[in-house]
């Protein structure tokens, strides 16, 4: 997340429609009552627009889902995401997770962190963000219920959908094919490419189909239309499609500009926001981190551009899930906290707010990130799993002192079990009942464990669908948590708190199995044996393969890293020392934890400006990085044995 303690809500949304004014508003004089398949049905009739297309971006924006009425990250509502950030801002309760960390996570150099940013002011939403009045103004219908009333929604969104029809001088048509100007004009894109990127996965969906169980519990078909061929001619009518300037990374299915970081020297040793590399001829990239952004897009972009602020690779826009490039790949970007994940990893900014747990992620965002990720996992051999696929709320601190301080995005309410659908690489069982490792995986929808600090300190959140298991200390739901003593040094149990990860388990990580009782699983996690509820009939997890360690024999325990440096013999004159500092927890004889990866102890020298002495240093002393607790961790290949589970 972007490193600051500020805003936790809104964002930019779905439209940026400079919709037809003239045009006449549709009648809404009868509510319309039915099955939500049926309520699109009768919208798409009563505004003359194709029903596969209105699905079709319904389901882009939203899977269909009504999310109890509750805006998403980009201040959109209902299905339609129809966009009214004033409102989602005013019934907000924003604010950061917690704790300050050093971005660049270098700790021989100086901190590096964010400033205080405030949200933007109603007068300052461009209109694209403000969808909703439009839809109110076309349709008829009262602002509140197009905000809560599902039909409602509906039929706004049909609404503008008609009338970017007819802005676009295009006549009504029964043909999808015919709508692709006007569904390019739903997205919100500020340019022709953005605006054609998100057609065209309105219309993959259309030849595709679709079905799934809304969280209303109906079911809505789109069926697969292969043969439609749209009109995609008609997005010129928006401009040029810009050709991004600078040296975009991105697959080409997507649309992506280049918005660059500055690489800016202050003066006395001082320099921003991030750090020239030669990756990957110098260091591989091994890592894909997940951040949400904590900010609306337009804070977001001003945040990455400002040369005392930090650094990613890439924010993408929740409305329409633009990607905006700030550094090349090569470099090294100031964002996960550590800075041996940061030299070796590639940065996504999603945004969003942790800690507004009503608040959703569009579909449209899931998609290009997945798609997005994809394409740099190709390129760096990156492997899809969640061993190499983080969570900024997976990244170790790097010493001891800085663990409380680590950020905790994208939190309990990513939907990774979806997220690795889209990545084409699902969560599903690969060993039998009593496999020796289990990969976490609750149903996102009904699995809604109580978070609390949301709003207030103390205070419960909203419920809402959660990819993460609580830990406890002994198979009841009345036992306690287990502890986190990196977090709590004086041995306190971890809370329900939304941003405590000290016994949290997360949707995808895979660990040990210790035990089985009934209902309930245990596996080692930080040292301990920490039980999470697990029936057969509605189970948490599923079994595994995996490779995993434990103490090589003669050893009572081991210490575990939070990167992996080199030792002191291999550091050549002029590159200072780097402490291997072992962080407070201990793995212990018996005890086994599930593999990652093998790698050289490895540290990237990059004290200052000029790039001239920058070094990559490699040691003999070999680790592995393990799943230790809800973050990775490191231990020495010296120090353990490894087997299959």
């Amino acid at each position: 997340m972007l490193r600051s303690p500020f805003l936790r809500r809104a964002a930019p949304a779905v439209l940026l429609l400079p919709l037809l004014a003239g045009a006449p508003p549709a009648t809404a004089d009868t509510p319309v009552t039915g099955t939500l398949q049926r309520q699109f049905a009768v919208a798409a009739e009563r505004h003359g627009v194709p029903e596969s297309v209105l699905l079709a971006v319904a389901y882009l924006q939203s899977r269909w889902d009504t999310h109890g009425g509750a805006p998403s990250v980009g201040g959109g509502y209902g299905p339609l995401h129809l966009t009214d950030v004033a409102t989602a801002l005013a019934r907000s309760a924003p604010h950061h997770s917690h704790g300050e960390e050093d971005a660049r996570g270098d700790t021989s150099r100086a901190v590096r962190t964010g400033a205080e940013v405030p949200p933007p002011s109603p007068e300052q939403l461009p209109e694209r963000l403000r969808t909703l009045e439009r839809a109110s103004a076309l349709s008829g219908i009262p602002a509140e219920e197009l905000r809560t009333r599902t039909a409602a929604n509906i039929e706004g969104g049909a609404a503008l959908l008609a009338a970017a029809q007819r802005e676009a001088g295009l006549a009504p048509s029964a043909d999808p094919a015919d709508w692709y100007g006007a569904v390019a004009r739903y997205s919100g894109a500020e340019d022709a490419a953005a605006a054609a990127s998100y057609a065209n996965e309105v219309f993959s969906v259309i030849r595709s189909g679709q079905e799934r169980t809304t969280d209303s519990g109906q079911v809505v078909r789109l069926p697969a239309d292969p043969d439609v061929a749209p009109e995609t001619g008609q997005v010129d009518s928006l401009g040029p499609r810009r050709p991004a300037a600078g040296p975009v990374e991105c697959p080409p299915t997507v649309a992506c500009s280049w918005i660059p970081a500055p690489y800016e020297e202050f003066g006395d040793g001082d320099y921003g926001n991030h750090d020239k590399a030669n990756r990957p001829e110098s260091q591989s990239i091994d890592y894909i981190v997940i951040h949400d952004t904590e900010a609306t897009w337009d804070v977001t972009l001003k945040l990455v551009q400002d040369p005392a602020y930090v650094s990613w690779q890439y924010s993408l826009r929740s409305s329409d899930g633009h990607i905006a490039q700030h550094l090349p790949l090569k470099d090294v970007g100031w964002h996960a906290g550590n800075w041996y994940v940061n030299a070796k990893s590639v940065g996504l900014e999603h945004e969003g707010f942790l800690t507004s747990p009503d608040a959703w992620y569009t579909e449209a965002m899931y998609r290009t990130s997945a798609r997005l990720v994809r394409h740099l996992a190709q390129r760096y051999g990156i492997p899809l799993d969640r061993q190499h696929i983080l969570g900024h709320d997976n990244v170790p601190g790097t010493v001891a002192s800085t663990i409380r301080g680590m950020h905790t995005d994208p939190g309990p309410y990513w939907d990774w079990a979806h997220y690795f659908r889209l990545l084409g690489r699902p969560l599903t069982p690969s060993a039998g009942p009593d496999a020796a490792v289990v990969t976490i995986r609750p149903d996102y929808a009904s699995h809604r464990p109580v978070y609390t600090g949301c709003g207030t300190a103390g205070g419960v959140c909203a419920p809402h669908g959660s990819g993460a298991v609580r830990l406890h200390t002994a198979p009841s739901a009345d036992a306690p948590l287990v502890k986190d003593i990196g977090l709590r040094p004086g041995g306190q149990p971890s809370t329900t708190g939304v941003n405590d990860t000290g016994a949290r388990a997360s949707t995808g990580q895979s660990y040990a199995v210790a035990e089985r009782r009934g209902d309930w699983t245990a596996v080692w996690y930080l040292g301990q044996k920490a039980w999470f509820h697990n029936p057969a009939g509605e189970p948490t997890a599923v079994n595994a393969r995996g490779v995993v360690l434990t103490p090589r024999e003669g050893l009572a325990e081991v210490p575990v890293y939070g990167r992996a440096y080199p030792e002191a013999a291999a550091y050549p004159a002029g590159v200072p020392v780097q402490a291997v500092s072992p962080l407070p927890y201990r793995l212990l004889a018996g005890q086994r934890y599930v593999v990652g990866d093998r790698m050289p102890g490895e540290y990237y020298f990059a004290p200052v400006f000029d790039t001239s002495g920058h070094r990559v240093v490699r040691g003999q002393e070999a680790y592995y990085q393990i799943q230790f607790g809800h973050r990775v961790a490191f231990v020495k290949a010296s120090d353990v044995r490894v087997s299959p589970a």
